[in-house]
């Protein structure tokens, strides 16, 4: 950390150092984009008052800009660069006042601030504007309409903001806004962070807890809204196609359910990054960004108790590298991996960022003293840095120990690396480090024992590298050729995450690779199963015992999140449906078979034991978008191919509604043999259809064989008489209709049953049979 300026190389350093020193810290502070202005904006208490002062360095000559506001003044909002098309290195300044007013500012070398124009954003008199910001060539604004009448219960009139957009050209004529664009109506309190293509609406502090449970993001090109609540995983886009849908109310709609039910956003403090997500600080210190498709990634968990709301926290973004100041510390943290790159105790607590020229691996600060530059990048001569691959071995270690540890002190990755209890993740990081740096520098030799470890998982070092490789390629490759690697990278994650362990968060990556790239996740799943078919036209999968595990492990309901993540089976099942639908019954009976060899049939631990597996490919099925009649045919398929009674009366009875008999016959008769009880349940199914039309008197040669042996001729005409149809009018003995059941029908039944030998008959038939009864007695022996 070395000092750059003692503020003395700008006008009226002493005043600016002064102002910094009277401990009324600016509530922001801006550099100019060439970074040769300064611009303090200082709001004191009362909040009513507030000030603006520019300094620009001894370089540029020129009048001072200072713009204050005291009451009845409205206060200032927000100070805005805006670059200016005709010339794109030069720039103008806009001060936006509560009341709408907007003061555009340039500044002329040798002349000074000059005033372009000044202009209205607000339509309306009684407007109050409470945060602004720049999008492009737009301004973007959240303002507050009081109604006509004041409520004296402000929760009557909570939805009485409104986000407003408008063009704003700066040209060599002079200023021009254009019409006045309305975003969002009725809608609560929102503060709005501009990023290169969206606008964030982050919830205002002071708002119900109703509508903090979420974030908006507005997407102007597509004139799509995002909401999104990232703790719980929900995601919602909806298209604006009118300004009628532009409602807060209606734009909610379909949503209220789902979010009423989570909790309120945690939020100490917000700002945009450099690559257009938003950063957010949450008040246990947790730091994480929300990209502009809705998801949330976590970064990193700043030292020390949760954060009071009056405390502040500086963010600011180079390039990968996150720099944050909380309470006279900084931490840089890498914005990918989220590892800790430095921290240092800053001899100063009150810092404020300002923009780096062109340099990425540099901070300036800002403070009392004077502005500070911090450097991050690595000398030349210094020694090269483990891989990320090695401190990844670390930190992994650190979590696995940590859980299996029965005591209360934290482990650290320092603590792991010098101390010696824990061989593992030392013998691996060396195994690494020197497969990793083999090709750029001579190897070093390793110990005998490590040497037998990197010949057994040099296959796995091997797919790491070539996996690594085939994403330079992704990132490096033209646009034309990048399909085709990001289907060869999907193929190799799923087949990486299927041999590992299938945990929470590999289970919501493989629903995104599913989501995003859905053949690539096809065919790496046909892969990982080794599903073909064989010479008869039979499905076949050759996959090992670990990989069936995986594909019929079931979370329990509360791993499932609100974002609609399903298991790999039903993943699998919906891959089916879109590019091998008729494979989908011998792929569920084919996973009914490994279960059944794997668990007991009554095991709670297995599949089945849950839900049967053909019912969750049923769910899948239901989940369709679309349905036909070739929807039908595979939710009889199913259910036929699960071999459960149940299952086998539900498609039979489903048959029976759709009138085709004669799939019913064969269906009764397939399934028949399974079990007596089977049996009985199919025949009197069928016996009470037989009873009530006439459309199974073409297969009653082949329907009364079914009869099972117990029932009697006085269980058939009592089951006959039961299903016989009730009619208006008073029965007949010969019916016109030709449809009524008639005895000579019944009679080949009757008949059967009756000359077929009893039970008790074939219990008793070798005594019945026997020449004399009782039997002689047996020759006695001597």
């Amino acid at each position: 950390l070395r000092q750059v300026s003692d503020l003395s190389d700008f006008s009226r350093g002493h005043w600016l150092r002064e102002l910094l020193c009277r401990g009324e810290e600016p509530s922001h502070v801006q550099s100019s984009p060439d970074g040769q202005h300064l611009l303090l904006l200082q709001k004191s208490r009362p909040p009513t008052l507030s000030r603006v002062v520019a300094f620009q360095r001894h370089s540029i000559a020129g009048a001072d800009l200072e713009r204050s506001s005291q009451p009845p003044q409205p206060p200032l909002v927000g100070l805005l660069f805006l670059q200016r098309p005709v010339a794109p290195d030069s720039w103008v300044l806009a001060v936006v006042w509560e009341h709408g007013r907007t003061e555009v500012w340039h500044f002329v070398v040798a002349v000074g601030w000059q005033l372009l124009q000044t202009l209205e954003l607000c339509q309306g008199a009684r407007a109050r504007v409470v945060s602004v910001c720049s999008q492009g060539a737009s301004l973007v604004w959240c303002e507050e309409r009081p109604p006509l009448g004041a409520h004296s219960d402000m929760r009557k009139c909570a939805f009485r903001f409104c986000v407003c957009a408008r063009a704003l050209e700066v040209g060599e004529q002079g200023v021009r806004l254009g019409a006045v664009r309305i975003v969002l109506h009725n809608s609560p309190e929102y503060q709005v962070l501009a990023s290169p293509q969206h606008v964030f609406l982050v919830p205002a502090a002071a708002g119900f807890a109703t509508t903090s449970k979420f974030l908006l993001i507005w997407h102007p090109e597509k004139a799509e809204f995002t909401i999104t609540a990232p703790s719980a995983g929900f995601i919602h886009s909806k298209v604006l196609r009118s300004s009628s849908e532009s409602d807060f109310r209606k734009l909610l709609l379909g949503s209220v359910g789902l979010l009423s039910g989570f909790a309120p956003l945690d939020i100490h403090t917000s700002t945009v990054s450099n690559s257009g997500g938003l950063l957010l600080v949450s008040t246990k210190g947790s730091v994480s960004i929300v990209e502009p498709d809705g998801t949330q990634r976590h970064i990193f968990d700043l030292e020390g108790s949760p954060l009071a709301q009056g405390s502040p926290v500086q963010l600011k973004t180079f390039g990968s590298i996150l720099a944050c100041v909380l309470t006279g510390v900084l931490y840089l943290v890498d914005q990918n991996t989220g590892r800790l790159v430095e921290k240092e105790v800053l001899s100063m607590k009150e810092v404020h960022f300002l923009e780096s020229q062109g340099e990425e691996d540099s901070i300036q600060l800002l403070s009392q003293s004077g502005i500070y530059s911090f450097s991050f990048s690595k000398p030349e001569d210094s020694s090269r840095p483990e891989p990320c691959l090695v401190e990844m071995v670390f930190e992994e270690a650190c979590r696995y120990y940590q859980r299996r540890s029965l005591s209360s002190s934290k482990l650290t990755v320092e603590k792991l690396k010098k101390g010696g209890t824990f061989q593992a993740p030392v013998v691996l990081a060396a195994i690494l480090q020197h497969s990793l740096h083999q090709k750029q520098k001579p190897a070093r030799s390793l110990q005998d024992t490590y040497a037998k470890l990197l010949s057994t998982v040099s296959l796995e070092l091997q797919s790491y590298m070539s996996l690594e490789l085939l994403k330079t390629c992704v990132v490096c490759a033209p646009e034309s050729e990048v399909e085709s690697y990001c289907k060869e990278l999907v193929e190799q994650e799923v087949s990486r995450i299927l041999q590992s362990d299938m945990d929470k968060d590999n289970l919501a990556y493989l629903n995104s690779l599913f989501a995003s790239f859905p053949k690539a996740a096809w065919k790496a799943t046909r892969s990982c199963l080794q599903l073909q078919q064989n010479g008869d036209g039979l499905l076949v999968a050759r996959a090992t015992p670990e990989v069936w595990k995986k594909v019929l492990c079931q979370p329990q309901l509360e791993e499932v999140g609100q974002n609609g993540m399903v298991p790999l089976f039903e993943l699998i099942c919906a891959s089916f449906l879109r590019f091998k639908p008729k494979w989908l019954p011998s792929f569920v009976e084919l996973t009914q078979q490994y279960a059944s060899s794997s668990w007991s049939y009554s095991s709670k631990e297995g599949p089945e034991g849950r839900v049967p597996l053909y019912k969750r490919a049923l769910g899948v099925l239901a989940r369709k978008n679309k349905h036909d009649e070739a929807d039908e045919e595979m939710e009889l398929e199913l259910l036929l191919c699960s071999k459960r009674p149940k299952a086998v009366l539900q498609a039979l009875h489903l048959l029976i509604r759709l009138k085709q008999w004669q799939r019913v016959v064969e269906v009764a008769e397939k399934f028949s043999k399974l079990s007596p009880l089977l049996n009985k349940e199919i025949f009197i199914t069928l016996l009470a259809e037989f009873a009530q039309h006439r459309e199974l008197d073409p297969y009653l040669d082949r329907l009364w064989p079914l009869c099972p042996a117990e029932l009697t001729a006085s269980d058939i005409l009592t089951m006959v008489l039961q299903h016989l149809p009730h009619s208006q009018e008073d029965p007949v003995p010969f019916s016109s209709e030709g449809n009524q059941l008639t005895v000579g029908l019944l009679k080949p039944l009757l008949q059967r049953v009756v000359q077929r030998p009893s039970i008790q008959d074939e219990m008793y038939s070798d005594a019945l049979q026997s020449t004399t009864f009782p039997p002689p007695t047996p020759p006695r022996e001597h």
